[in-house]
């Protein structure tokens, strides 16, 4: 009889932030792309000016956000798929790992998006604590949950493009009897769930980030798809490629990263 091992309810929050210590800059450059009310540069130039105007070190900026959203959203998805899987549906994993995570996603979202504001109108948020406290103190609880709703709803089709997919992906790969379940295997499966993934919550990412960075411009989430819908509907994906760039690397260093945790420290169960 051969052992095999299964996750810990935790190597999914380790992973994801892993993940994001590598891929932060992208997520920074799509967070500036998508709060553009018009396109005036693309990806490339998005990024040359980040690093003119404020150093190389500004690709960074909320990175200590997005380890703490990835400590509560990510891990929060990932330990509700993999230890409940078989009792909850896809949509309530997903929908709880958003609704946790949006405190933080939106001092994220915010830290990210000051480098290319006016000096006179940025935050200038300390790190991640400290702009949840000062949103707390200074705009409210409710401003804490601020797009909620959308980020809720996002996680739940990140849960089914990411999560659900590479499951399926895998049993795909493993199924053909060609490739066995090693880095090879969880690198393909990954790059198909980010695929999926991105195309799915694209909609939904735009409009959270713009709920989540507003000054209070929108009067909720209706309000903000309305005005989004007024840029026609090709706003709702911009962004698109430098968010398929971020978030399919993030996807596979995720899992590869999950991978290896597993097999080298999960939980042994006899097969």
């Amino acid at each position: 009889m051969q052992d095999t091992r299964v996750s810990r309810w935790y190597f999914g929050g380790i992973s994801a932030s892993a993940a994001a210590c590598l891929t932060h800059p992208l997520d920074l450059i799509k967070v500036h792309l998508q709060t553009q009310q018009e396109v005036r540069v693309r990806m490339t130039g998005m990024a040359i000016n980040v690093v003119r105007s404020e150093g190389f070190l500004a690709l960074y900026s909320g990175l200590s956000a997005s380890l703490c959203r990835q400590m509560t959203y990510s891990l929060s998805r990932f330990a509700i798929y993999e230890t409940v899987r078989d009792k909850l549906n896809r949509e309530n994993k997903g929908f709880v790992g958003g609704f946790v995570g949006t405190p933080a996603d939106l001092v994220n979202v915010r830290m990210q998006n000051d480098v290319k504001l006016p000096v006179e109108l940025r935050r200038n948020y300390a790190h991640a604590l400290d702009g949840l406290f000062r949103v707390w103190r200074e705009e409210g609880v409710r401003k804490l949950f601020s797009g909620a709703t959308v980020a809720s709803t996002r996680g739940a089709l990140v849960s089914i493009g990411q999560l659900s997919c590479y499951d399926q992906s895998k049993q795909l790969v493993l199924a053909t009897g060609y490739l066995t379940d090693s880095i090879l295997t969880h690198f393909l499966a990954s790059v198909f769930a980010g695929g999926c993934a991105t195309v799915l919550c694209q909609p939904l990412d735009v409009v959270k980030t713009r709920l989540m960075n507003s000054k209070r411009e929108y009067g909720g989430v209706f309000h903000c798809l309305t005005e989004t819908a007024k840029l026609g509907p090709k706003a709702f994906y911009k962004g698109l490629v430098p968010a398929a760039i971020r978030l399919i690397p993030h996807t596979v260093f995720t899992f590869l990263f999950l991978e290896q945790l597993r097999q080298h420290f999960g939980v042994v169960v006899g097969a």
